[in-house]
């Protein structure tokens, strides 16, 4: 059936009914979001895939490194045996979604790096590798076999606190940002926190070393802009996500995931006001939804291109083509690196 308007839409999904999840991330336009099924950032979204099991289909309304991780945890082998060996196919709704913080860690240049380590310490047996659930899979299953973690910015302190429970020193992927504010936050002294650049005594020195990647969109967040918006609006409370630089998250009287946000600003008293330091779509979500409170852009407005490809008129199609047997959408990991990924994820998941 052509799916040309919400319309066909509802016809099409009421008929899948249960064997359909459609989930949605928060950054994902209003007019996408409000049709899924499931919303939530990436702990949350990668926890309802981890417990999914009675759909036959997932269409993903996010980036491409979500539905690898949907397609991971929604096929693992158990699942895969408890369904006689079918696997559920992932389809991501917007083709062309990437995270550009995710490409900042290619596997290649990842081992290559790990294997400076090793000549420097005894990398296996001295550091824990942790990449944010922001990339690759082929990341996750680089952490998976050296026994490290996945984590997200919901439960990175967790994570990082576990890590360190059980080796020296942490390699910390791909966000340098979130990786900083995190040690930081757990008390790791600023002289221990080294860059991939830094020297061989660095890093025997250090406890945690950082990739050097970042999120475009919150990283345009600078300090010198947060003090010309505070003053104009000296009654606001910044409130930013840990992907803002150290001095920005420095500044804030709140910092945290999405989630967290969202739970500040659904918990405020009328007339609060409040400076919001991440993605554009849910700050205006939420100021639409909260006009009892006074709202502002930390800035400009930032907006995730990526995010943004999440159209209504790509759900449609993507529903389109999975109604008719088409599966060019589909995001599906290899076996090779599933293993591993999932053993990361799983760590992220038995600590949280």
């Amino acid at each position: 059936m052509k799916i040309q308007n919400e319309a066909d839409f509802q016809t099409v999904r009421a008929r899948w009914g249960k064997r359909l999840l459609i989930l949605g991330h928060y950054y994902v336009p209003d007019e996408t979001i409000r049709l899924t099924d499931r919303q939530g950032d990436s702990l949350a979204l990668s926890q309802i895939a981890a417990a999914e099991e009675d759909c036959e289909a997932i269409i993903f309304c996010g980036v491409h490194f979500m539905a690898e991780t949907a397609d991971i945890l929604a096929n693992s082998p158990e699942k895969i045996a408890r369904r006689g060996g079918v696997r559920i196919p992932v389809l991501l709704a917007a083709q062309g979604a990437g995270c550009p913080m995710a490409d900042m860690a290619e596997l290649e240049e990842v081992e290559k790096f790990w294997q400076r380590l090793e000549s420097i310490m005894e990398a296996d047996a001295l550091v824990v590798p942790v990449t944010y659930v922001n990339s690759s899979a082929a990341i996750k299953a680089f952490c998976g076999r050296h026994d490290g973690f996945v984590c997200t910015s919901s439960n990175a302190r967790e994570i990082l606190r576990r890590a360190f429970s059980q080796r020296e020193k942490v390699l910390f992927l791909p966000d340098q940002y979130l990786g900083r504010n995190t040690a930081l936050q757990l008390g790791v002294p600023e002289d221990q926190l080294v860059s991939r650049s830094a020297s061989d005594e660095e890093f025997q020195n250090a406890r945690v070393i950082l990739w050097d990647g970042y999120c475009p969109v919150h990283e345009k967040m600078h300090p010198n802009v947060v003090c010309e918006v505070q003053k104009e609006h000296p009654e606001a409370k910044l409130i930013v996500h840990p992907e803002c630089r150290s001095e920005v998250v420095a500044m804030s009287a709140a910092a945290g995931s999405t989630t967290f946000l969202i739970h500040e600003i659904e918990r405020a008293l009328p007339g609060e006001a409040f400076l919001m330091g991440t993605e554009a779509r849910l700050v205006e979500r939420l100021r639409n939804e909260r006009t009892d409170l006074n709202i502002y852009h930390l800035g400009e407005p930032y907006f995730c291109d990526d995010m943004g490809k999440n159209t209504r008129d790509s759900l449609f199609l993507t529903l389109e083509q999975l109604d008719s047997g088409d599966l060019c959408r589909r995001v599906s990991v290899s076996d090779e690196i599933c293993a591993p990924a999932t053993i990361a994820l799983r760590n992220m998941l038995d600590a949280t």
